[in-house]
């Protein structure tokens, strides 16, 4: 806990450091968003955010502000940072959660069975199509599914900014693609991990015991090698949580998905600097809980953890 908590204080300072570089003068341009903000209305933005006060005061002033979740007001909208961050992040949690659990549901069963037919045909192709899709990029493969879907057979949907998360969940026209990219690129990447680790774990010598005292293959498999070789999904499982914040940036930019992602590039590449803090921000948070998370799911995935911290 102590660990997470110095990440996030971490963070926040090299934010604060990248967020400072640019000078008071050219941050209240920022947040304003406009060039022809007159003097008066630059001085007032900096003493509001306080941008004339020594540096330790600053960065005071903003990890209260980060601990209270007060991200300030969006200059493009004109509302709060926070309930801008409130609607997209619901969003960008059901993509990112629906094409994990369908990740996980398909990879590990693949990465089993590539364990078992090691070496064969059906190992190689699969191999092969891993390595495609692995080093295929978000942009290319979301490119190529809109021409495939939208073109020829129409069947890709816009998703409205007023769109609720039970509206776009239940719409299967708008969500398929976007979850068909990222699931398909994290399959690849979890398959891998999860033939890597069962070929590792079928070398364990409690698995030679329990070949030599007569066990089955699929008694091997799943009661004494499956358990241990999900340690390194785990993992990656724990570290996907960020994703809700910025992983998926690429593939919502490509399918116009108003999530997180979405939000913090229309922020970045219209100078929204507190919408771009504040993102990051988040993600921090997430990568921290994520790693909790994964840390617990050890414990009930391997036994021998949960005695070894006692």
């Amino acid at each position: 806990m102590f660990q997470s908590i110095l990440v996030v204080l971490g963070t926040m300072f090299i934010v604060f450091v990248l967020f400072k570089l640019e000078g008071p003068e050219s941050l209240a341009r920022a947040i304003l968003s406009t060039p022809k903000a007159t003097p008066a209305q630059l001085n007032q933005v900096i003493k509001e955010y306080g941008f004339n006060l020594p540096p330790w005061d600053q960065l005071w002033h903003e990890i209260l502000n980060y601990a209270q979740l007060n991200f300030g007001r969006s200059p493009a909208t004109n509302q709060s940072v926070l309930s801008e961050i409130r609607v997209a992040l619901p969003r960008s949690l059901l993509l990112v959660g629906v094409s994990l659990i369908l990740s996980v549901i398909v990879a590990i069963p693949l990465g089993v069975f590539q364990t078992v037919r090691r070496n064969k045909p059906s190992d190689y192709t699969l191999t092969a199509l891993s390595f495609i899709f692995y080093a295929m990029p978000a942009f290319l493969l979301g490119s190529l599914l809109l021409l495939l879907f939208e073109d020829h057979w129409h069947l890709a949907v816009p998703i409205s900014e007023s769109e609720t998360v039970p509206q776009i969940a239940f719409n299967l026209r708008q969500i398929t693609l976007p979850v068909l990219t990222l699931a398909a690129l994290t399959v690849a990447s979890f398959s891998r991990y999860m033939r890597s680790s069962m070929m590792d774990a079928m070398t364990e010598d409690y698995v030679r015991t329990a070949r030599a005292k007569g066990a089955g293959q699929g008694r091997v498999l799943f009661r004494h090698a499956f358990r241990n070789a999900l340690i390194p999904i785990i993992t990656l499982i724990g570290l996907s949580l960020p994703a809700v914040a910025g992983g998926a940036v690429i593939t919502e930019v490509v399918f116009n998905y108003p999530g997180m992602g979405n939000l913090t590039y229309n922020a970045a590449v219209n100078s929204q600097v507190q919408v771009v803090v504040a993102t990051t921000v988040v993600a921090t948070l997430l990568t921290v809980v994520g790693s909790l998370l994964a840390d617990i799911l050890y414990a009930v995935a391997d036994p021998r953890i949960r005695y070894a911290h006692r």
